[in-house]
């Protein structure tokens, strides 16, 4: 019985993941074209009392800390984490890890792509408060953020038994 279930596990794992992680590959690729096609680089519009939609290009890490890297290292950096997450996955991570991590993939392999493909992460989501603005980002950056809020979550509680 033990067997059947871990061989269960596997196959939801093996669902589960590339259900998320594509999903967020997806929706973050095509918001990024959406914004690429309508909005103008530098172009701001109001949708909410603090939200703007932008079209601004990110050579940096997050907030745009380490631009002057250059993009080859952020390349690399990114399909190594990429390989780690992915051996992570598969072989050690338990039920909520499975969908931080998820969120995580997705993230990074959706700025991944911007990366390869412009040299560049294309963000557009301005959050801010009267002439206080945060660092502009996108969906991908929102599913790492929330995926390491969960991991993070995850390995901090108590560690009572869990099903596996």
């Amino acid at each position: 019985m033990r067997k059947v279930l871990r061989g269960t596990q596997g196959l939801r794992k093996g669902l589960v993941v590339p259900a998320i992680s594509c999903s967020i590959v997806i929706l973050d690729y095509v918001t990024k074209q959406a914004i690429e096609s309508y909005v103008k680089p530098y172009d701001s519009i109001n949708v909410l009392p603090f939200l703007n939609i932008v079209n601004v290009k990110n050579p940096g890490a997050a907030f745009g800390i380490f631009s002057n890297l250059g993009n080859k290292i952020f390349i690399a950096i990114s399909i190594l984490a990429i390989i780690l997450l992915l051996g992570y996955l598969y072989k050690i991570a338990k039920r909520l890890e499975i969908l931080a991590l998820s969120l995580i993939l997705g993230g990074a392999i959706g700025n991944l792509i911007d990366r390869i493909s412009i040299g560049k992460v294309i963000d557009f989501i301005d959050v801010f408060v009267n002439n206080w603005h945060w660092p502009a980002f996108n969906v991908a950056d929102s599913a790492l953020t929330v995926g390491i809020s969960i991991f993070l979550w995850s390995q901090m509680r108590p560690n009572i038994k869990r099903k596996e």
